[in-house]
């Protein structure tokens, strides 16, 4: 029989000068030379699993986790067996089991498992991580230690376990919760969670009770996952919940009204921050444990913003005064994009304060407060004594009521850059939230310097991600390509690029890791000012930012579509609530696209016709420009100026000035209709612009952007009237 360096080599896995490098560092280690083999990185652990399989005539079970294996046949083999020989039982034909392995040579298993259990064993080869994997998807997660922690208690019972009552629930006890939380066993099965949850990268636990179970949950890149735990686990509720307790300093003894609680923990050579919060329920306490790294670096270049974004911000966040409020909902990475931005300002000569609820993250250089209600340290009262600390930035967490966000706007007035959250759908909805509070206007207009939006997407797994081949043939992706051209303005839809995840053991065959942010920034320049202190609609001034250039969540999302960065299902969920097509507040964040198409009444259908019939007469209308006052009066206009039109339709107007107006530029209509209503007040905007030679006149053409069906009815039926 061919030793097993010899095999490799005519296989063509390994060359001989590898063999003889892996040879020597066997003898003078005493590794076995399979693993010497691996850990120099010159084979795999399948490659030597399938080389030995041949070797020695045992069958090798590629994708064990795929493989379904009989409830019988786990519940005859106990979960200790398993855990700690690291085997997986896969099948029971008469009184022979078949087990997985991933060493063959290992001989302790299949004896231990003749002697204690009686069976005949037959050995299959699988990669380790495959069988690991495996033994969690059937056993549960600590299901070893929860047998050891159970036949203890009950031998220590005399096999007599008690009931108590837990809401109205009956559940077994063997021990009091008390003295079972200070266990060994216990305090390894919780540090077990914490440290599967760390490895995950989960950044919350969930361990909820139920009538007949508990069910643990992980929240991963923002999605949740059941992790498989034995259903004994249900008898260490408690157990469980008064072990957290202690180590976060909470009551023990109080299990009927909420609770929570801090810890800070050491796991795998890790120092994390444990946030926990305890509700109780119908069956028992509800547990929630968010996971903070201690030592988490804040760098702007991670946030996902694109370079000129990220440069267009660093330029912003070094203003000496203002306002910059980022929105969105909870759990949209609000917090971790301004930590970033205070990292970033974070030097010896900048005083920075930061009032938060609560404090997420420990800044060193950085003065953190923690607001408490109860003792009437709020918002508006800390930031009214931080003043005193001579800061030059300050933090303020979120902005909820008017008292605090009319100090936080004179903070900023009297020469502080003040960075905050709100919680609202889209930037633009900022400015109506502030004024929703009680906030003037003017007051919004002369301190805010951005509103910011943000969302956070799952972002594709490296190690397996794919592109989307080109299919007419597939309705569903032809059609989302059509739309990100559409909203991209790119002409041919076979441009867009997909891609996805096809699923792989480094990202748990979800096809994503990790997460990143889609933004959208609206910046306060003299039109926005304008609109804002004129009290106009959110829908109006994310009109005028979409023309002046600004790219919505739903764009910045295609725009990491196309670059591979996620999918088109991430930016979906995050983005259709507030940019659905046909919503008031701009389709799917194109130019002009509003209740209606707009556009129609000048550019017509797709068949080139016009959609509304044109009625070429006089009606009077009043208008304004919006832009520099100033430059508007150099011009002839005043705020508001008095014409006719040359033709008007349901989609738009032609009318005639003396001095031109940019294309481009927009202007507020009211159109008195001859119907002794009140006038048609929408914005418009500049589409082209025709000079009369022989007058020095100018046809201005305008298109409608914001006005309501009932408006575009009214004036639909005076023109074809």
């Amino acid at each position: 029989m061919l030793k097993l360096g010899e095999l490799l080599i005519r296989r063509g896995i390994l060359t001989q000068t590898q063999l003889d490098m892996a040879l020597s560092e066997h003898n003078r280690s005493g590794e076995m030379l399979g693993k010497a083999l691996i850990r120099l990185g010159f084979i795999t652990e399948e490659q030597l699993l399938t080389t030995l399989a041949e070797q020695l005539a045992i069958p090798f079970v590629p994708s064990l986790r795929e493989r379904k294996v009989a409830d019988d046949v786990v519940q005859r083999v106990p979960a200790r067996f398993v855990w700690h020989y690291k085997f997986m039982p896969l099948a029971l034909s008469g009184n022979t089991l078949t087990i997985a392995v991933s060493n063959p040579l290992d001989v302790w298993p299949t004896e231990d498992i003749k002697f204690h259990l009686g069976f005949e064993v037959e050995v299959v080869l699988a990669v380790e991580e495959e069988i690991m994997a495996t033994i969690k998807k059937y056993y549960g997660m600590g299901a070893a230690m929860v047998e050891d922690i159970l036949d203890k208690d009950k031998g220590q019972a005399g096999g007599s376990p008690k009931a108590a009552e837990e809401g109205i629930g009956a559940i077994t006890v063997l021990d009091s919760p008390e003295k079972m939380a200070q266990d060994a066993s216990v305090v390894k099965l919780v540090n077990q969670l914490l440290a599967e949850a760390i490895q995950s990268r989960a950044t919350d636990i969930h361990i909820e009770p139920f009538r007949d179970r508990v069910k643990v949950r992980y929240r991963i890149d923002g999605v949740l996952y059941e992790v498989p735990v034995p259903e004994t686990i249900r008898q260490l509720h408690l157990a469980i919940t008064s072990r957290i307790k202690i180590i976060a300093n909470m009551d023990i003894v109080e299990r009927r009204l909420p609770q929570d609680g801090r810890a800070k923990v050491k796991l795998a050579d890790k120092d994390v921050d444990l946030r926990i919060s305890i509700i109780p329920t119908l069956y028992g306490e509800n547990l929630v444990i968010r996971i903070l790294p201690t030592n988490m670096l804040f760098d702007m270049k991670e946030l996902g913003m694109s370079a000129s974004d990220t440069k267009l911000i660093e330029e912003y966040i070094e203003k000496p005064h203002g306002i910059i409020f980022l929105t969105g909902p909870t759990g949209s990475g609000k917090t971790t994009t301004l930590y970033s931005f205070l990292s970033k300002l974070n030097k010896p000569d900048v005083k920075i304060i930061t009032v938060e609820d609560p404090i997420e993250y420990e800044l060193i250089g950085i003065t953190q407060l923690q607001v408490n209600a109860k003792i009437g340290l709020t918002f508006a009262s800390a930031l009214r004594n931080l003043l005193r600390h001579d800061p030059d930035v300050m933090m303020v967490g979120e902005v909820r009521d008017m008292e605090t966000a009319e100090i936080a706007i004179r903070v900023a007035l009297t020469g502080h850059l003040v960075v905050s959250t709100l919680h609202t759908n889209d930037a633009a909805s900022g400015i109506t939230r502030l004024t929703d509070v009680g906030v003037e206007p003017y007051l919004v207009a002369s301190s805010v310097e951005a509103f910011i939006a943000q969302r956070l997407v799952r972002v594709i797994c490296s190690g397996c991600k794919e592109e989307i081949p080109y299919d007419a043939q597939d309705v569903v992706h032809t059609e989302l390509r059509r739309q990100i051209a559409r909203d991209m303005s790119i002409e041919d839809p076979q441009d867009v690029k997909l891609y996805r995840g096809a699923g792989c053991p480094s990202c748990n065959e979800t096809g994503y890791f990790g997460r990143t942010g889609i933004y959208e920034f609206l910046l306060m320049d003299n039109f926005i000012r304008e609109l804002v202190v004129k009290k106009a609609p959110s829908a109006q001034i994310k009109k005028i930012a979409v023309a002046h250039g600004m790219r919505t969540l739903r764009q910045d999302g295609w725009m990491k579509v196309m670059q591979g960065v996620t999918t088109i299902d991430e930016v979906l969920k995050v983005t259709q609530a507030e940019e659905a097509p046909g919503r008031e507040s701009g389709g799917t964040g194109g130019v002009g696209r509003g209740r209606e198409p707009a556009a129609e009444g000048l550019t017509g259908g797709p068949d080139g016709q016009r959609a509304y019939v044109r009625l070429t007469g006089r009606v009077n209308i009043r208008f304004k420009v919006f832009g520099n006052l100033d430059e508007v009066r150099k011009g002839g206009f005043q705020p508001e100026s008095l014409s006719a039109t040359v033709n008007v339709s349901a989609g738009g107007m032609l009318f005639a000035l003396e001095e031109s107006i940019p294309v481009g530029a927009f202007v507020e209509l009211k159109l008195e209709l001859p119907d002794s209503k009140e006038p048609v007040v929408c914005l418009a905007r500049v589409v082209r612009v025709e000079e009369i030679e022989p007058l020095k006149k100018y046809n201005i053409a305008v298109q409608y952007m914001d006005i309501t069906s009932a408006d575009r009815a009214r004036v639909n039926k005076f023109v074809l009237a």
